[in-house]
């Protein structure tokens, strides 16, 4: 990891690239430094802090925040008053580690490399040019960043809900505000050249929604929230119902965009003016004005782009092809996140999965030749040994020392049975604290160990790791999530929230007192891949598979591969998609490590990663495929219904059928005068609640292709929300200027569609003229609801989740969009939620990136937490076959037990929860730790 870097050039061709980078110095040695933080606390000057957004100040010498990695100091050159006037040195008379080096000098690097992967990320904009707004010049105006920094707990006010005004007069109480409005589209959406940006942020929608629950959340007291936008944007997994949740919580939407912002004389209040939809004026006064700005391209990232030779768009965000999302203009160097263009989290994880796939696609050949493995010490064997505990409390900067009163929980602590050493860190996960806990556990002879910070989930594994880099083995730990549990639960009311963290830490050392090593079994890995789906998402994944050197079963269900692409035209780019869905057959038929399975269905599957065992039924016979890893891509399906006279009369299509009509030259698009189109048939409704996200770009590329085959036609769109997010809004902007109406219907207040012989009448209420009116039609296009299968088979085969609306339900939609609970078994395309073609290509990349993880090892380990059966106590009663929701638990007919394979077993503890006979034993959590545990809840 080189930090203070900037990349200067690449030099080179793809696969074999020279990297110049130029280091610029740190001025603290990163060797000796303890992160301490005696040099920030003793440094005079007092600089604005970046990283909370403005609202906070930071030392000369200062940790850019609280995690940064890795956690060492650094001496800001521009506001140090030793570098600007050669004075002070007070950084180094108390530094105690002698860290300080005023004589580092920066230095350049040439770095080898196969393949460059960019992830500049975005900056946000600046809402200063819009003068009206009073940002900058009203301290209650502040950004969505500036708001996020005010709401978190490692923000500047320590997670307390204050107006910013109210803490810059000191001596003054804190105020909480009463009132808050988000203005939407700040640097967004707008086309003025002098001002925002014309392409649509993406992410502001739903950063507003949630920062407006939040603060319902965070607020003692009932807090109003208004939310102003012109089309709502909530098109990902899920964002609906959250949106739907926002509006029962009593948030106020409403649909209008305040031109100004002036503050009220005499007050710190802000007063907004502005239209609602019919034309009225409305005035209201508020506390607080959040303004959601959007995202733009950094200058420095452009000089970058410019100076590697790749091509940007005109908004500045990488120029790329819908059939390679992640593959810029030069070969060889990829790219992902923001800079692509503007996305969220989930899919900006997929997109870097997707590009280390693609940059390691060409440097298979040499996978592992320069690969080092850990040097891990011999494991200690405790068995014999007094147990003896060493617990951390963790502070979590304020998200739990704000709440928990740390010191006092460390020396509660120091008196618990067994317990030998306590600590207490800023950050317990940090790399700094992980090198130092490894040194401490040596030290102290240390071999049980107790964690009280925050979730297991996201956690565990990390500190288990610390736990082996010092000899112990991993199981030997038991965490104590006092933040979850503790601090977040019990935010206002710090008392009690001592008491648990305290109840808490003293259960977990009582289980781990009674802590035993547990063992792993090393099992080999068949390195071959099947592939659910031949849809583009299936093809994609296969092909990026097979391009590594890995065998890909894929398996299709119809007799022909391509699946929905087939049925389409072109990308929102106008990129020809049949012409894209033919070379990837072609390559596909052509490519040796892929044996392609029509008209057939997997029926049947064992094991578990690594050694999956499934059955495939092709028209000729069933075949028994083996192989390590599994990709559903099992697609979706277009909604059908008679609603709005689909089915009852020739001139009613889907946007599927409408395409196939283009391709035809039907005489129904070559002669149509006037085309509606209806959106929404079937999505956001009580069956459908979720956005099909694909809906409105296709509608608007659709009624542009009407209007380039005949100029003088009539085309109306019918919408609730336009969400032509991200860079489609080009599209959007386009249909405007040809003279596509829009006219919004409420669902409450659905369009009515008549027959009128060959032609189609459809009367709407338009909400601007408040007035019904009826449009005559000669074609009616429906943007019907992309739909789940609902559960379809290889889902219940793989033993994977499917979420309430039937979509494939990934392990976390954040950190692993990609990836099942269930190992070895990933997901990607429209199974997981309807997505536009180039997102399922990212997805379908990421997802063969994932699964190469586990088929370029030679071997994992299985086991650890799983459950046993002790023989003589089982009944074979054959509740703990019924209850397991892994497929790990079978009969063994000879020896008239049931029995457990490691390898499926996840640890869940279903079969030990079911058995009257206490005959499976979850190892990790045996009866006597848990009962332990509770005997200790309840001595308190």
């Amino acid at each position: 990891m080189i930090t203070l870097a900037e990349v200067e050039s690449v030099d080179g061709r793809e696969g074999d690239f020279t990297v110049s980078v130029r280091q610029n110095p740190r001025f603290v040695d990163p060797e000796k430094c303890i992160a301490c933080g005696s040099c920030a606390e003793k440094c005079p000057k007092k600089v604005v802090d970046i990283y909370n957004a403005g609202l906070a100040t930071r030392k000369a010498i200062y940790v850019p925040y609280s995690q940064a990695v890795p956690l060492k100091y650094v001496i800001d050159p521009d506001h140090c008053i030793y570098f600007q006037k050669g004075k002070c040195s007070a950084c180094v008379k108390f530094c105690p580690a002698g860290a300080i080096n005023f004589e580092d000098r920066g230095k350049r690097l040439a770095l080898r490399v196969g393949a460059v992967i960019l992830a500049p990320g975005f900056k946000p904009f600046d809402p200063r040019v819009y003068s009206t707004y009073a940002y900058g010049r009203c301290p209650d105006v502040v950004t969505a960043l500036e708001f996020e920094r005010i709401l978190s707990a490692t923000g500047p006010y320590g997670g307390h809900l204050v107006r910013p005004s109210n803490r810059r007069r000191k001596g003054q109480p804190d105020r909480a505000p009463r009132k808050i409005a988000w203005l939407q589209c700040v640097g967004s959406r707008d086309l003025a050249e002098d001002r925002g940006r014309d392409y649509c942020s993406s992410v502001c929608c739903m950063f507003a929604v949630k920062q407006a629950i939040i603060a319902q959340e965070h607020s003692e007291e009932p807090l109003e929230c208004t939310i102003f936008f012109l089309d709502l944007r909530s098109q990902g997994k899920d964002f609906d119902r959250y949106y739907a949740r926002a509006l029962k919580k009593g948030i106020r939407f409403i649909r209008s965009r305040p031109h100004s912002i002036e503050p009220v004389p005499g007050t710190d209040d802000l007063w907004l003016e502005y239209a609602e939809e019919g034309g009225r004026r409305r005035e209201e006064v508020f506390d607080l004005v959040v303004l959601s700005t959007g995202l733009e391209i950094d200058h420095s990232t452009m000089d970058l782009a410019q100076r590697l030779g790749l091509e940007l768009d005109p908004s500045g965000f990488l120029r790329t092809s819908g059939f390679r999302p992640v593959a810029s203009s030069r070969p060889g160097i990829y790219a992902c996140g923001a800079f692509t263009g503007p996305k969220d989290i989930p899919q900006s994880v997929m997109e870097a999965s997707a590009a280390a796939g693609e940059a390691t696609s060409k440097l298979a050949s040499v996978r592992h030749s320069r690969t080092r493995r850990p040097d891990l010490p011999r494991e200690i064997n405790v068995s014999r040994q007094e147990p003896r505990i060493g617990v951390f409390v963790c502070n979590c900067g304020v998200n739990i020392g704000g709440v928990v009163r740390v010191p006092e929980v460390a020396a509660y602590a120091r008196g618990l049975p067994h317990v030998v050493y306590v600590e207490e860190n800023l950050f317990t996960c940090s790399q700094d604290t992980q090198e130092k806990m490894a040194a401490v556990l040596k030290e102290k002879e240390l071999n049980r160990v107790v964690v009280a910070a925050c979730t297991p989930r996201t956690h565990e594994g990390l500190f288990q790791e610390t736990l082996e880099k010092a000899g112990l083995n991993k199981y030997l730990l038991e965490m104590a999530n006092i933040r979850n549990h503790d601090s977040w639960v019990h935010f206002f009311d710090p008392e009690a929230a001592t008491r648990k963290a305290k109840d808490l830490v003293r259960m977990a050392a009582a289980k781990a007192a009674l802590l035993k090593p547990l063992q792993e079994t090393e099992l080999p890995v068949k390195c071959s891949a099947l592939v659910v789906g031949g849809g583009v998402a299936g093809l994609t994944a296969a092909l990026a598979l097979a391009r590594q050197g890995f065998p890909v079963h894929l398996v299709e269900r119809t007799n022909v591969l391509g699946g929905h692409a087939l049925r389409l035209n072109q990308t929102y780019k106008d990129e020809n998609i049949p012409r894209f869905v033919a070379s990837l057959v072609t390559e596909i038929e052509a490519q040796k490590n892929v044996n392609v399975f029509l008209e057939a269905e997997v029926v049947g599957v064992e094991g578990f990663v690594g050694n999956f065992k499934t059955k495939v039924r092709t028209p000729k016979d069933s075949v028994i495929l083996e192989h390590g890893v599994a990709i559903l891509a099992t697609g979706a399906a277009e909604y059908r219904s008679d609603e709005y006279l689909y089915g009852r009369h020739r001139s009613v299509v889907s946007l599927l059928e409408l395409d196939g009509l283009f391709r035809d030259n039907d005489d129904r698009v070559n002669q149509a005068k006037s085309v509606v189109f209806i959106q929404c048939v079937g999505s956001r409704d009580d069956r459908h609640p979720y956005c099909s996200k694909v809906c409105c770009t296709h509608s608007l590329s659709a009624a542009l292709e009407f209007k380039r085959r005949r100029k003088d036609t009539q085309v109306y769109i019918l919408y609730r929300d336009v969400r032509t997010y991200g860079l489609r809004e080009e599209v959007y902007r386009r249909a405007r200027a040809e003279g596509i109406v829009f006219i919004r219907y409420v669902p409450e207040d659905k369009p009515v569609v008549t027959a009128a012989g060959e032609r189609l009448e459809v009367q709407i209420n338009d909400p601007i003229l408040e007035r019904r009116i009826l449009l005559s039609a000669d074609l009616l296009c429906l943007a019907t609801a992309v739909v789940s299968r609902r559960e379809p088979e290889p889902a219940r085969l793989f033993k994977v989740p499917v979420d309430e609306d039937g979509w494939l339900l990934e392990a976390h939609q954040k950190l692993r969009p990609v990836d099942f609970s269930n190992e070895g078994v990933f997901l990607c395309g429209l199974a997981h939620y309807p997505k536009p073609i180039e997102e399922s290509i990212a997805q379908a990349q990421a997802a063969a990136a994932r699964a190469l993880t586990f088929l370029a090892r030679d071997s994992i380990k299985v086991g650890g937490t799983v459950t046993r059966i002790i023989p003589e106590l089982c009944s074979a009663c054959l509740g703990c076959l019924k209850v397991c929701p892994f497929g790990a638990i079978a009969f063994n007919e000879e020896l008239k037990t049931a029995e457990v394979n490691p390898a499926l077993c996840k640890g869940c503890g279903a079969c030990a929860a079911a058995c009257p006979s206490e005959a499976p034993v979850l190892m990790g959590f045996d009866n006597h730790q848990l009962y332990a545990q509770i005997k200790s809840a309840l001595a308190a």
